[in-house]
């Protein structure tokens, strides 16, 4: 009986992992929500929990807004803050807890100043301490920022893009104070101009930083000790056959199984003007890919895996990768592109091999402004556009694929107007619509007409429009279609209320 019991629960065992690695497989991105913010646009998205508040804290350009994040993936605003000189755009912002006081650092790109705000029991912010620049510590374009703890301190490492680059320590004071404590120029072998992206690991008790070097086309990992300095351990520059570095972006890692990866992606310099930004002009485009180096026992950098991008996926212009979710000894990643305005879902096996999953075409590029955020079992994705017209932050959920084949989406959006809007304005109203097929070519169709209803429910409602789509990609698209925004600016002064409702349903 006992050999019974236990070869079923090894049944069982197996089955639940078969299941978690099919989720994996056929996860995909469906919108919750999305609201407006203050900034000018969202650079920089960060998420943290306290108190049993789920937090996104939502960088741009002058300000930083403050929401809460309900199990449902709904945004609720709480407060936003001014930036140093109201400059900015806020980069590389984190939030840690450092000994039981909860930060969030912000990097202040062009107020040349890193910014401690301590987190209040709402969420909301207060600012308590200002780091300028100075000639030694390399803060003038900071980008990038990550909290490292060690046995008797924590230290916030910065990176940035300046002419004068490198990489600095700072000790983090109880009251969030910064000391510096070590900068280091940015030569020809390490790669630290342009950190766009950090990651650490520990290993049997040491702790390795690995930063990413976008003027560099380069990554490099270092020895971070006790005492909050650091030395260089190793370097892997760009080629022009195998590797994906131009332009080194992101940079994130997971642990599986016995093995440590370090994931790395880049915007490549053919993206960007050659005059101008881009230093090292002299380049060559051999394709779009996400790296994949495995951290050896004295934590250096090997070259492992690239996903090379080709015709079934969203790789170019990578600008941000999240872990989602590790199970089973895989890992689901999310990567968030400038240039193909998605978010591509990747799977990284115990082996280090990456494979693609599915994407959302999400209608903004993504630039800096994405962040993974686990509630109860569920994974969510917060994301913003650098877009000055967009001003807008958005949540997906993670969660099985749902088979759409055969159907397509009708939108339907019911408008009434205001007592006060004339004919002339309605009918233009009406006329800026239907423009919008031509517009949006993911507009499969459009079709309108007024209420004709004698039943005495429409509730003043007097224009009615049936958008078609053929996928969610399609919608993503419209909804943020400088076109649709236009129009909602547009019309949105005589509008007298909107009832809005989409359904699936079979092709005719």
């Amino acid at each position: 009986m006992k050999i019974i019991k236990h070869f079923a629960l090894i049944i069982i065992v197996a089955l639940s992992q078969l299941s978690l690695a099919q989720n994996l497989d056929d996860s995909m991105l469906y919108r919750k929500d999305f609201k407006s913010i203050t900034g000018k646009n969202t650079v920089s998205v960060t998420s943290y929990e306290k108190n049993g508040i789920h937090l996104v804290y939502a960088g741009g350009v002058g300000n930083v807004d403050v929401y809460s994040l309900d199990k449902e993936g709904i945004l609720n605003p709480i407060s936003n803050h001014e930036l140093h000189m109201q400059t900015g755009p806020a980069r590389g912002m984190v939030a840690d807890n450092i000994n039981g006081t909860d930060f969030l650092f912000v990097a202040n790109k062009h107020g040349n100043v890193i910014e401690t705000f301590k987190i209040l029991d709402n969420g909301s912010l207060e600012r308590v301490s200002l780091v300028e620049d100075t000639d030694e510590t390399y803060l003038g374009t900071a980008i990038t920022l990550q909290v490292i703890h060690m046995k008797n301190a924590s230290y916030l490492f910065i990176g940035g893009l300046e002419e004068t680059p490198g990489l600095s320590s700072f000790k983090i004071q109880h009251d969030g104070n910064l000391t510096h404590v070590q900068s280091m120029k940015d030569d020809e072998t390490i790669h630290t101009d342009g950190i766009i992206g950090m990651f650490i690991h520990k290993i049997k008790g040491k702790t390795f930083l690995y930063t990413g070097g976008f003027q560099d086309n380069g990554v490099s990992s270092f020895r971070v000790y006790d005492d909050g300095t650091f030395k260089n351990i190793n370097n892997i520059s760009d080629n022009n056959t195998d590797r994906y570095l131009t332009g080194a972006y992101p940079v994130t890692g997971v642990t599986l199984g016995e093995n440590k990866y370090v994931i790395v992606g880049h915007r490549h310099h053919k993206y960007y003007e050659r005059n101008g930004f881009i230093k090292k002009t002299d380049f060559e485009y051999h394709g779009d890919g996400v790296s994949v180096f495995k951290v050896n026992k004295k934590g250096a950098l090997v070259p492992h895996f690239v996903l090379k991008d080709d015709e079934t996926t969203k790789l170019q212009g990578q600008t941000r990768i999240e872990i989602v979710s590790t199970d089973n000894n895989e890992a689901v990643l999310a990567v968030g592109t400038r240039d193909d305005a998605s978010i591509q879902l990747l799977k990284l096996n115990e082996a280090g091999v990456l494979s693609p999953i599915n994407y959302l075409e999400t209608g903004f590029s993504i630039y800096y402004g994405l962040k993974s955020h686990k509630i109860g079992e569920d994974n969510f994705l917060i994301a913003g556009s650098f877009r000055f017209d967009l001003g807008k932050i958005a949540t997906y959920k993670i969660a099985p694929k749902i088979n759409r084949e055969g159907k397509v989406l009708r939108h339907i959006v019911n408008l009434k107007y205001k007592e006060e809007a004339t004919q002339a304005q309605v009918d233009e109203a009406v006329e800026t619509f239907l423009q919008l097929q031509n517009e949006i070519p993911e507009i499969a169709n459009i079709e309108w007409g007024e209420n004709d209803s004698t039943e005495g429910a429409s509730q003043g409602f007097t224009h009615t429009f049936t958008i078609t789509f053929n996928d969610e990609h399609a919608r993503e698209i419209y909804l943020f279609h400088k076109a649709h925004l236009d129009l909602v600016s547009k019309v949105g002064p005589i509008i007298g209320g909107a009832f809005i409702m989409d359904y699936w349903t079979e092709v005719n």
